[in-house]
């Protein structure tokens, strides 16, 4: 277990934080989350109790998603808090979503999201309700 801006691996520079988009998105950089993000990625959101549960693929797919999500909240900030290193280019993250809805509500969602990360660009990104969830699908519990 490291940080969430520890490098992780020793093919994962910059930080997890950046690699996965998590810095980026939390600056509202929605071009920044995809500099990382190989071409043909997936995001698997299916697992979500909430926003936009579905599968998106590749990099307009995945760029909408994330617009819709910024425009459904005032605001919307992830937390990596507890972070694993599963095998070369496999991590999972435990994090916090800090959402804030347009009617000054605020929201914090926790879950668990596996992403694939060979030769330094995300492939994948899965969301799970808890980490035990996240480490079962990969084999590891």
């Amino acid at each position: 277990m490291v940080g969430p801006d520890a490098g992780v691996g020793a093919n994962l520079h910059p930080p997890i934080s950046e690699v996965a988009g998590f810095a980026s998105y939390n600056r509202d950089d929605l071009d920044g989350i995809l500099e990382s993000w190989a071409p043909d990625a997936v995001l698997d959101w299916s697992n979500s109790h909430g926003f936009d549960a579905a599968v998106y693929r590749g990099h307009d797919e995945i760029r909408a998603f994330w617009q819709r999500l910024n425009s459904a909240f005032e605001e919307v900030r992830f937390d990596v808090v507890d972070l694993h290193e599963i095998e070369d280019g496999l991590v999972i993250a435990e994090n916090v979503a800090y959402l804030r809805g347009r009617d000054g509500i605020k929201v914090q969602a926790r879950s668990t999201l596996a992403i694939t990360i060979p030769d330094g660009a995300v492939t994948s990104m899965t969301l799970y309700q808890t980490k035990r969830e996240a480490m079962e699908a990969v084999g590891r519990e």
